[in-house]
């Protein structure tokens, strides 16, 4: 199955952007179904950092860790969810636009599923990444656009 991919343009530098977005402590101002979400190494995000981030799912709230795959702002990240039985896997790009005032934030999303995983990814995961993805980036814009 395909990766999920989603694009919005903001009103702000790349390196505004990337700096917010990646920022574990803003997650949930922009992303409706995180209720929390921190570094789990002291010292600045970098390739290898990790993050522990609980989201809520349906009735639930799940408590996961991701790790940073790929840290090399302003430009792009990376990260995997290391554990549980949905594990998330996504790449985000920053593409200056115009006199790079503006910027273009490109989302890829997919996941795996390990144990009773396998069959929550295609029945229920999948279908709900899709319905937040485009929601958490207006909210993105928003945030970033108004403060």
């Amino acid at each position: 199955m395909a990766s999920l991919l989603h694009s919005v343009d903001v009103d702000r530098r790349p390196e505004d952007v990337f700096a917010y977005v990646t920022d574990p402590s803003r997650f949930h101002e922009w992303q409706d179904a995180v209720v929390r979400a921190h570094a789990l190494d002291s010292g600045p995000l970098e390739q290898g950092s990790r993050i522990s981030l609980t989201r809520r799912m349906g009735k639930r709230q799940q408590t996961m860790t991701s790790e940073l795959t790929e840290y090399s702002p302003p430009r792009s990240y990376a990260f995997r969810v290391v554990d549980g039985p949905v594990r998330a896997l996504g790449k985000g790009r920053f593409e200056p636009l115009g006199e790079g005032d503006r910027t273009r934030f490109t989302f890829e999303l997919d996941f795996e599923g390990h144990g009773l995983g396998k069959l929550l990814v295609p029945l229920f995961v999948r279908r709900q990444a899709a319905k937040e993805l485009p929601e958490s980036h207006a909210n993105l814009k928003r945030q970033l656009e108004t403060s």
